[in-house]
């Protein structure tokens, strides 16, 4: 059984390692969701996630001979190089199998911490058999993501913090994929408060927990693809499930478009690059998926290791969503004056245009005509519907293409 105590006794294990991660409160987020929100900032914590608290806690509470013969994990983002840096700071040594296609950044990332990194498998499944298979040749330690003690209670250390950072707490929201942050967490807040609220969130695209509680069981489930790639666990872990039970107060999803406008929303209005799984405690806050008014919410904000080849797209995607860019198109006379006479429309209707394409062969083109491809900035959804309005009544035929 987890306690409190054991929670404690991993916070100090960790420090001068670790660090305590800012809580920062948000005018902007409390305004708009109606409460008073702080943000627990893991995505500033070493390795740009929460992490390298639990793999840290696990890895310090192995005998002298485990840590000779070395530890091991599959992993294909964050828990890699929590397992690395871990590893590196008591000079042990790590080897990590990661995807074949695993981004090239955490790759090298988790070589920086001096990682051993075997390349094996297409998917994740693949890359656990065959570290699961290492393990009993080589007698090393497996460090599990997010179903062991040490690394549930490591994770918990966040929990500890809060409590230092924060006099009054009403209620906490935290991503849940395999239950690691979350079960800790929830254990720390609620054996030494129990009328704090706790919350965890995950995507829609890949509920787990969701499924684990209608079944009162883990139970493996299907994914589709989400942006929130750091929570996609096909199953939550037995030990993680059995405290989220006892200990969380409720589990709620987030779609794509809310999680990718909460992305938007911190970039832009706090400056904070997050994860698509960090963004989901945050969104489900803003998108009322939680009955919370007028609290002290704090929202765990996990980590901030986002591919820089995603990012512009994840930027994208989040003005589409948001209303603030979209793509049209529509076929003009092919004559001098009658691209200007379009583009003055838009001008006047304050929308700035970002690209613009012409076209002169097509299926929907006629001899002596140009279809015209044209992506706008705008100020919302509404301001869409105006373009659309007035260019319609002017006589062009409009397709949205986004």
């Amino acid at each position: 059984m987890i306690t409190i105590q054991d929670i404690q006794q991993a916070r100090e294990r960790m420090k001068g390692v670790v660090h305590k991660t800012p809580l920062e409160f948000s005018q902007t987020f409390s305004r708009l969701s109606g409460n008073n929100v702080y943000m627990k900032l893991e995505n500033l914590q070493k390795t740009g996630s929460f992490k390298v608290r639990g793999s840290y806690n696990k890895i310090m509470s192995l005998s002298k001979e485990e840590r000779e013969r070395g530890v091991i994990a599959a992993s294909a983002g964050n828990h890699a190089q929590g397992v690395a840096y871990s590893s590196s700071m008591i000079g042990i040594p790590c080897t990590i199998v990661m995807p074949k296609g695993a981004p090239l950044s955490k790759i090298q990332a988790t070589q920086g911490y001096g990682a051993n990194v075997i390349l094996h498998g297409d998917v994740f499944d693949e890359s656990l058999e065959y570290a699961l298979k290492l393990k009993e040749e080589t007698k090393a330690t497996f460090v599990h993501p997010f179903d062991d003690p040490a690394v549930i209670a490591g994770q918990g250390t966040i929990g500890v913090e809060l409590f230092e950072q924060l006099d009054s707490i009403d209620a906490v929201i935290c991503p849940v994929g395999g239950g690691g942050l979350l079960s800790g967490i929830a254990i720390a807040m609620k054996q030494k408060n129990p009328s704090i609220q706790v919350y965890g969130v995950e995507s829609t695209a890949c509920a787990s927990t969701t499924a684990a509680t209608k079944h009162s069981k883990p139970i493996m489930i299907t994914p589709a693809n989400t942006i929130a790639d750091g929570i996609a666990v096909k199953r939550i872990g037995d030990l993680t499930f059995s405290y989220i039970q006892k200990y969380v107060d409720d589990i709620v999803c987030v779609d794509e478009t809310d999680i990718s406008r909460t992305m938007l929303y911190l970039l832009e209005r706090n400056k904070l690059l997050v994860e698509g799984s960090a963004a989901c405690s945050l969104a489900a806050l803003l998108y009322k998926k939680i009955p919370l008014q007028g609290k002290n919410v704090v929202a765990i904000l996990s980590g901030g290791n986002v591919d820089v080849t995603l990012i512009s797209r994840i930027i994208e995607r989040g003005l589409v969503e948001s209303g603030r860019f979209v793509t049209f198109s529509t076929v003009i006379s092919d004559k001098p004056g009658q691209l200007n006479k379009l583009l003055r429309i838009i001008a006047d209707l304050e929308a700035n245009v970002m690209s613009i394409d012409h076209q002169r062969m097509g299926t929907n083109v006629l001899p002596g005509q140009a279809e015209i491809r044209f992506s706008l900035e705008t100020k919302n959804k509404d301001h869409i519907d105006q373009i659309h309005q007035v260019l319609t009544e002017a006589g062009y035929n409009i397709r949205r293409l986004d």
